[in-house]
């Protein structure tokens, strides 16, 4: 998945000495550019990649069409640029495991299970959608299969260098476990059954626990 640029103004020197107005204007076109960037995952899931207009975004951002060619060409590059921040982040919580212990205890469990809950919290909403109605060509499918599976590989190999008895299949257990994760996000956040979210986190942690072999 290529990562597209978004690039701002270079700043020189002179602008060390930037008026309140220059500053402030840097913050509202930040604010501005990440309100669109929030829109479009609301509004991927709610209607699907195919069915949302750029008008869509302005509207809900409260911005013209020409604001919003300020800071995207066109709703590709949203999701290009939410598709990649997404890895990278998942690929920073993965990386928590180098610093727990080889045999972690239940608490160390939870605690990275809420790390992942909190990184589904901000892209629980592009992650669901893209999965259902990202773009239709094979370029996307191809990337997206490739970059699941470096995921759940990764995961796994972390979970199996913990086990007594090693899994032969890395990549199926970590695959298990972040199907566990994501589904059990999306019913408890998403769809709000009326399950609370501590309790499922202590159960997923549990699981995830005990697939390591640690009592």
């Amino acid at each position: 998945m290529t990562t597209p640029r978004v690039t701002e103004p270079a700043l020189s020197r002179a602008d060390d000495t930037a008026t309140d107005g220059d500053e402030a204007l840097g913050w509202r076109a930040q604010r501005t550019r990440e309100a669109i960037l929030d829109a479009s995952r609301r509004l991927f899931l709610e209607q699907g990649y195919a069915g949302t207009r750029i008008n869509n975004i302005t509207d809900a951002c409260g911005i013209s069409r020409a604001g919003f060619y300020t800071y995207f060409k066109d709703k590709r590059e949203i999701f290009n640029l939410l598709g990649q921040t997404a890895y990278d982040d998942i690929l920073a919580v993965i990386a928590l495991w180098d610093d727990l212990p080889q045999r972690p205890s239940m608490a160390d469990v939870v605690s990275w299970v809420e790390a992942y809950f909190a990184f589904m919290d901000r892209h629980g909403a592009f992650i669901f959608s893209s999965a259902q109605s990202g773009p239709n060509d094979e370029d996307v499918r191809s990337k997206s299969k490739r970059l699941q599976l470096r995921v759940s590989f990764l995961l796994g190999m972390h979970l199996r260098a913990r086990q007594k008895d090693h899994t032969t299949a890395p990549e199926a257990l970590g695959l298990t476990m972040l199907a566990a994760l994501d589904r059990s996000w999306y019913l408890v956040t998403v769809q709000d059954l009326g399950v609370d979210r501590e309790d499922v986190i202590r159960a997923i942690a549990a699981t995830i626990h005990r697939s390591t072999g640690r009592d």
